[in-house]
């Protein structure tokens, strides 16, 4: 079961695809997309950041934040971000600590939950299951949004 609506979101320190450390807290005053899924470089999750890549200007443009993470490590999403030209950070969560902290662990990758979370860090939406559709993802976060 993952975090619930109204939840302060988990703290994290994580690396991000180039190896630089990422805090929740640099996030303060700005709304973050945090999307968790399973495995980069496979059909469902690579619709899913195509989706948020194809967005990516419009919620630049509306001052959100967007961050993609899965248990892969740095260097598989060095080559996934370079393959399909993912403009945001994916964090490394090679351990689980982030998995884990946000209640979407599902036996060695992450499930796929979405979170968004307002500038002070209250989780504000969580897409999973059925509300998640990873081909228009992100078009359908931002139309929930307006």
């Amino acid at each position: 079961m993952s975090l619930s609506v109204g939840t302060t979101a988990p703290d994290f320190t994580a690396k991000d695809t180039n190896g630089n450390t990422v805090n929740l807290t640099d996030f303060k005053g700005k709304t973050l997309i945090l999307y968790f899924y399973p495995k980069d470089d496979t059909p469902g999750c690579t619709k899913e950041a195509q989706s948020f890549r194809d967005a990516y200007n419009e919620y630049q443009s509306k001052d959100i934040a967007v961050l993609g993470v899965s248990m892969d490590d740095e260097e598989s999403h060095k080559k996934f971000t370079e393959k399909y030209n993912i403009p945001f950070p994916l964090l490394a969560d090679s351990d689980g600590t982030l998995t884990k902290a946000y209640d979407v662990e599902g036996g060695g990758y992450a499930k796929r939950v979405t979170y968004v979370i307002d500038g002070d860090g209250k989780i504000t939406q969580v897409y999973e299951g059925s509300n998640l559709k990873t081909d228009t993802h992100a078009a359908d976060i931002l139309a929930a949004m307006a």
